[in-house]
């Protein structure tokens, strides 16, 4: 996907991919991470997601990275939380309280910034790329996690050709495929959940599996 894609996307606030509650796979995985309550964690795309909230409010602190500014100056907004912004190199950087957010390219960010963090939580960003971008995007998200920092990554399957991405599929045969090289794979759980999304119902998808994984980045 061409950032401009993503920038109309917020524009027209077509942002169904937003969920209106915490995930509930987060609330009932992350602890069994055991990742330490002061521990930086990474959250690429994050868009303006409520789990950021969940996670700062599990004391850690959050390091997201998000495309576009509207979607990150709505996060704070809606959150009541004044935050001051500082440009660094090519990303415009918001903080906050324990929420610091990239504003920019998550293909551009350094090394160096993720270096500390403890833990890592992906909901929304290897769903969001097509094919060529996702793999791209898979070696991207190895070079930013320390080796041995756990997290937890969240995908949707369906059959690609009854509904046009994204979200995009994402098989289980995929994450053993393209991230197995990098990470130690562990499905926690999957479930059909295409009740709960009227889209996919509309669009008569038979099926959709949402599944969290914990993945550990191999040494």
């Amino acid at each position: 996907m061409e950032p401009s894609f993503w920038h109309q996307k917020w524009q027209l606030q077509q942002i169904g991919f937003h969920q209106q509650q915490v995930n509930p796979f987060l609330v009932k995985y992350w602890p069994g991470l055991a990742i330490t309550e002061t521990s930086n964690v990474f959250v690429p795309l994050c868009g303006k997601s409520l789990d950021m909230c969940y996670l700062a409010e599990l004391r850690h602190g959050v390091l997201g990275c998000e495309l576009n500014p509207l979607a990150v100056e709505q996060f704070f907004n809606e959150n009541d939380l004044p935050c001051l912004v500082e440009q660094i190199a090519e990303h415009n950087v918001f903080c906050a309280d324990e929420v610091r957010i990239y504003q920019g390219d998550i293909f551009t960010l350094p090394e160096s910034l993720t270096a500390d963090i403890g833990g890592f939580y992906d909901r929304a960003a290897l769903i969001a790329w097509p094919e060529a971008m996702r793999q791209q995007y898979a070696v991207a998200l190895a070079r930013l996690i320390p080796a041995n920092v756990s997290g937890l990554l969240i995908t949707l399957d369906y059959p690609q050709d009854t509904l046009k991405g994204p979200p995009f599929a994402v098989s289980p045969d995929w994450v053993e495929t393209h991230l197995a090289p990098y990470f130690t794979v562990e499905l926690l759980e999957c479930t059909d959940v295409l009740a709960d999304n009227p889209r996919f119902v509309n669009k008569q998808v038979p099926w959709l599996n949402e599944a969290v994984y914990k993945l550990t980045r191999k040494a």
